[in-house]
C-alpha cells in the first residue's frame, strides 16, 4: 500500500522500523513518525541528485579548501564567501560577478556557490558563454537545445561562466541582451569572466548592446575584481613531479 501511494523509502524500510519498535516498545507513532522521516530524507536525497545532475556543473567541489590566504591573492576574502554562502542574495535575484586574471578561482567560487544552493533546493544551471550562444543560435531547430534553454531559464541561479573568453558577433550580442533581459530581476546571475567592463565592447562588438547588457547585469550585483598570481602556474604538476 505504502508503494501504491508513492512512499517507496517508507515502504523499503517498512519491515526492519517494525521489527526495531517491537524489541523497544514503540509506539505506534513512533513508528509513523521513522517511516515518514525515512520517506522526506530520500526523498530529499534524490532531489538533490536530480537538482546536481541537471545544473551541469564542470566539477563537484566546495568552497571549504579554497585557500584565501596564498600569496598575492586578493579581491575576496572567507568572511565575503561566508556571508555569501547564506544565500539571502539569491530570494532577491541579486547578481554576483567574479572579474580577472585567469587562474585565479573565479570559476571555483562560482562552482561552491552552487552547490550551497543545490544543497537547500535551489535549481541551478552551470553554462559557458560560447555553450549558451551555441544553444540559442540552435533553439529554434533543436528540440534539445530549446529544452535545455528552457531549464537554464527557469532556474534559480544561472551560473555564466568564460564570458569575454572569446569574442561574439553582434548578432549573437543581441542574442545575449535578450537572454540577460529575460531573466532580469527574476533570476541570479553568477558571471565570471576576464575582461573589466571597459573591454566589453571589444568581444561584444556593439557599445550600445554592452551597456544595455551590463545595465542590466550590475543593477542589483556585487562585483569582486580578483587579482593575483595563477593559482595553476603556482601549483602546476609535472609529469616527473614537482
Amino acid at each position: 500500500m505504502l508503494k501504491q501511494l508513492g512512499l517507496t523509502d517508507a515502504s523499503s524500510g517498512l519491515e526492519s522500523i517494525v521489527a526495531e519498535a517491537a524489541l523497544s516498545n514503540k509506539t505506534p507513532l513512533d513508528v509513523l513518525g521513522k517511516l515518514l522521516t525515512l520517506e522526506i530524507d530520500g526523498r530529499n536525497a534524490r532531489g538533490k541528485a536530480k537538482r546536481l545532475k541537471a545544473a551541469c556543473l564542470p566539477y563537484v567541489e566546495g568552497l571549504d579548501n579554497f585557500d584565501f590566504e596564498r600569496r598575492g591573492f586578493k579581491g575576496i576574502s572567507k568572511a565575503h564567501i561566508r556571508q555569501l554562502a547564506e544565500l539571502t542574495w539569491l530570494d532577491k535575484a541579486y547578481n554576483i560577478m567574479f572579474l580577472g586574471p585567469t587562474g585565479l578561482g573565479k570559476t571555483r567560487l562560482s562552482v561552491g556557490l552552487g552547490l550551497k544552493a543545490l544543497e537547500v533546493g535551489y535549481n541551478v544551471s552551470f553554462i559557458s558563454l560560447d555553450e549558451l550562444m551555441r544553444l540559442l543560435k540552435t533553439s529554434e531547430i533543436s528540440t534539445r537545445a530549446a529544452r535545455r534553454v528552457r531549464t537554464i531559464k527557469n532556474s534559480e541561479l544561472v551560473i555564466l561562466d568564460e564570458v569575454g573568453f572569446l569574442p561574439i558577433s553582434k548578432q549573437d550580442a543581441n542574442k545575449l541582451y535578450e537572454f540577460v533581459n529575460s531573466l532580469y530581476m527574476k533570476t541570479s546571475i553568477i558571471l565570471t569572466s576576464n575582461k573589466n567592463f571597459e573591454e566589453w565592447s571589444e568581444f561584444l562588438g556593439d557599445s550600445i548592446i554592452t551597456a544595455a547588457i551590463l545595465d542590466r547585469l550590475a543593477h542589483q550585483c556585487e562585483i569582486f575584481s580578483l587579482d593575483g598570481p595563477s593559482y595553476r602556474l603556482e601549483n602546476r604538476k609535472t609529469i616527473f613531479g614537482n
